[in-house]
């Protein structure tokens, strides 16, 4: 592949698309195709042949468009009519209205501020490019940034970029990323690899799963940039099989880069090789710490290991290993275009850039977006989000996961970033939003979670593998009415002995739940242990005594 041939595909794709009258874009990501988007898009091709079409007309998937709660969704290209909840026999309507005004009782507001607030750098061409043609992608500037770091950048300038960027990493610690490429590039070995981490293990979390099966050759571009930038020729992406969309997506991405040498041998005619394969990881939740990830990829089982050494210095069979999440290495082609500066000149001080957020649990528009760092959480739940359903009270949001806490309506005003979001006692995460109303019950949202943290560990270390459980058995003991204020203060402790002790960031995180649920809700948990009453209802003791009423 030379620079001119990778130019020329764009041409003849942006011309292919000029000679189309109407592109009808189907969401074919996962949460669509679950509603039978594909039969839409069958539908519609059917249409298109039944009234002569086929010349001037052109249906196509696409990725993840956004308003989940709405698929499936359909897009007229050239238009920018939005249709939802489009359903089969909707295909002849919409076809016979191309042209004309819009389908009024299936079409979207694209005006609506869900659509209007956002801000798209990671999720640019999602909705947009057919994840499946690699032709798209490079008519939408993909692989220039590569092409611009083999041909114009040193390896240096390239992490000197991404320093500038002030990019932190998007999977949970918000590393900063320029740092962690800057170290494995120095670092010295024969051997240098590069993992992408896309084992989204979080509840309510699919923003890491969207990219990937809306624009995979955004990731393998981004990883093949970390690679020349910090010495590396061969790459890792590690996803859960529970994602078989994204692995297939994937799989197809590589075998189209290798197909015209964007990745593989001496790409764009340097000196520069650079492979990638997929490896697939059984759904351990503990998995998603690096050092068990790294484990995992080597066939071993995946537990963590004390750190240091790093991974930066001693990681995939003892040699320097970058690390990074799905959403981090798909913001790089971006910077690398642009440069570092124009990224961060987006968020704040501490917190550049937008980050892609998974709105799931009582909220109206439930879906994947992606704003700057900064808006506040009452923008994203009541102006993106729409508010609270069925005219319910909003109670708390849960970020961050299982590892992340409650945030209740006081903080609905604070600013979303990496250090607001810790001095309230949660965390970024890698995106999960999970919104709750006056209905739940905080001491079982603990117990969930905290149920899923004791499931998901990995029993190396004692503190996480009895301490998650014997804080199951004491918050099962409270939502039962047969705990005492004794148990509730052996609860306090463990938090603290769990957070301090634990081998890895899954113990050290897993009483972020509780700890801001018992900071916040108390009074939740005190009418559970003196009342034996469970104020929202959900507990088996205010089942009971809603019986005897």
């Amino acid at each position: 592949m030379t620079p001119e041939e990778l130019h020329k595909i764009a041409e003849t794709e942006l011309e292919a698309k000029q000679k189309v009258g109407h592109t009808l874009c189907v969401c074919m990501a996962a949460g669509c195709v679950s509603t039978h988007a594909d039969k839409v898009k069958e539908s519609l091709e059917q249409q298109i042949e039944k009234h002569g079409l086929k010349e001037t007309c052109k249906v196509k998937g696409v990725g993840c468009m956004g308003l989940c709660m709405a698929g499936p969704l359909v897009a007229v290209e050239q238009t920018g009519a939005l249709y939802q909840m489009v359903a089969p026999q909707d295909a002849e309507e919409i076809v016979k209205n191309l042209g004309k005004p819009p389908v009024k009782r299936i079409e979207c507001d694209t005006t609506q501020p869900f659509f209007m607030r956002q801000k798209k750098i990671v999720l640019e061409n999602s909705g947009i490019v057919d994840p499946e043609r690699i032709e798209e992608y490079v008519a939408a500037k993909g692989y220039e940034a590569l092409l611009e770091a083999l041909t114009s950048m040193h390896a240096a300038e390239v992490v000197e970029q991404v320093s500038k960027s002030g990019l932190r990493g998007r999977g949970g610690a918000g590393f900063p990323t320029g740092l962690k490429w800057g170290t494995v590039a120095k670092a010295r070995g024969d051997r240098k690899f590069v993992i992408c981490n896309g084992d989204e293990g979080d509840p309510g979390a699919f923003m890491d799963r969207s990219v990937l099966e809306s624009d995979p050759h955004r990731v393998l571009e981004g990883m093949a940039i970390a690679g020349y930038a910090v010495g590396a020729s061969q790459g890792y992406i590690y996803v859960r099989a529970e994602y078989p969309l994204a692995v297939k997506r994937l799989k197809d991405a590589i075998k189209q880069a290798e197909r015209i040498g964007l990745l593989g041998h001496n790409i764009f005619g340097t000196t520069f090789s650079f492979n990638i394969e997929v490896r697939l990881g059984a759904g351990a939740f503990v998995c998603g710490e690096e050092t068990a990830l790294i484990a995992s990829v080597e066939g071993k089982r995946g537990q963590p290991r004390p750190r240091p050494p790093f991974p930066a210095e001693r990681g995939l069979w003892d040699c320097p290993t970058l690390i990074n999440n799905v959403e981090t290495f798909a913001n790089i082609p971006p910077i690398i275009r642009n440069g570092g500066e124009w990224f961060a000149g987006i968020g704040t001080e501490k917190g550049k850039g937008t980050k892609v957020f998974a709105l799931a649990g009582a909220i109206n528009n439930t879906g994947l977006i992606e704003v700057p760092m900064g808006i506040s959480l009452r923008e994203i739940i009541f102006e993106i989000g729409g508010g609270i359903p069925n005219g319910k009270k909003f109670k708390a949001v849960q970020t961050g996961g299982p590892s992340g806490g409650c945030i209740p309506e006081q903080f609905l005003d604070m600013p979303v970033d990496y250090d607001s979001l810790a001095k309230v006692g949660s965390i970024m995460g890698s995106g999960g939003m999970i919104v709750m109303d006056e209905t739940s019950c905080m001491v079982d949202v603990a117990k969930f979670f905290m149920e899923f943290c004791m499931t998901e560990s990995c029993g190396k270390c004692v503190p996480c593998r009895v301490g998650t459980k014997q804080m199951h058995e004491l918050l099962s003991k409270i939502t039962t009415g047969k705990a005492t204020a004794d148990d509730l203060a052996m609860l306090e402790e463990l938090c603290d002995v769990v957070k301090n002790t634990s081998l890895c960031g899954l113990g050290m995180t897993a009483p972020n739940p509780v700890v801001s649920t018992l900071r916040y809700f108390k009074d939740e948990y005190m009418a559970h242990i003196h009342d034996r009453r469970c104020p929202a209802g959900v507990c088996k003791i205010g089942k009971e005594q809603l019986a005897t009423v």
